[in-house]
Formats: structure tokens, C-alpha cells, sequence
């Protein structure tokens, strides 16, 4: 993992946060589509930087199975980066208020906006393509 991968996922994950929780304040009534992010977030969405390795092993499969395994991975780095800020009261997100979640940190319903994420993250770095030396 380089550090420019690092540093362009975690910057692309806080925008896309950015983005989701407006429109999701859109959606409950707020007009001013107030965005918002925290710190915190950004070393979990520059760990997405490891999906430039992934797909050189996962190229020559399908786009279904490589969404499917990309979204397996979020979800794991998700619920392992939840339950350590959770253990330090850091967290920045809590889902124990909704169903389909597990332990207030990950969110099962999730699964198809992990899946696109996945693949856009795959595509983004495949964009941006490694300097040789």
C-alpha cells in the first residue's frame, strides 16, 4: 500500500461521507444538507488504499465477486475500527438504533452501498496508476 493510495482514499472517503450524510439530512427534513465527517475517519477510509493489491489478484473475476469481497472488507475494517474506538469512547458512529445492525458498529443494510463503494474505489485507483521508477 503506498502512501499516495493512502492519502487519495482517505480524502475521496471523507468527501463521499460528506456528501451521504447531507443527502441524508436532505432526506429527514433538513434543508441545508448539512454535511459532516470526523478525523477519526480518515485512517479507515485510506485502508480502502489496499484495494489496489486486492484487484491485481482479483482481476480476472467477475465484477460480482470482487464487489462482494470488497464489501466483505469494509465491513470488516469497519467493525474492527468501530469496536476500537468504541473501547477508547471515540466512536463517531453508533447504529445501535437501527435493525439489521450488529454491535452498533457495522450496518447488514449497508451491504449494497459497500459493494458500490468497493468498485468505485477499485476504479478510482485504477485511474490513478502507480509511477514506475
Amino acid at each position: 500500500m503506498q502512501k499516495k493510495d493512502f492519502f487519495l482514499c482517505g480524502f475521496t472517503g471523507w468527501c463521499l461521507e460528506i456528501i451521504w450524510t447531507g443527502l441524508h439530512s436532505l432526506f429527514t427534513g433538513h434543508f441545508t444538507m448539512m454535511g459532516k465527517t470526523s478525523l477519526l475517519m480518515f485512517p479507515v477510509y485510506g485502508l480502502a488504499a489496499v484495494i489496489r493489491p486486492a484487484y491485481h489478484k482479483l482481476a480476472r473475476f467477475p465484477v460480482m465477486i470482487r464487489g462482494v469481497f470488497y464489501s466483505c472488507g469494509i465491513f470488516l475494517v469497519e467493525f474492527l475500527s468501530g469496536s476500537f474506538y468504541r473501547k477508547l469512547h471515540i466512536c463517531p458512529w453508533d447504529y445501535s438504533h437501527v435493525p439489521l445492525q450488529y454491535k452498533g458498529v457495522i450496518r447488514l443494510d449497508y451491504a449494497p452501498l459497500w459493494f458500490i463503494t468497493g468498485l468505485f474505489f477499485e476504479w478510482l485507483l485504477r485511474q490513478n496508476p502507480r509511477k514506475s521508477s
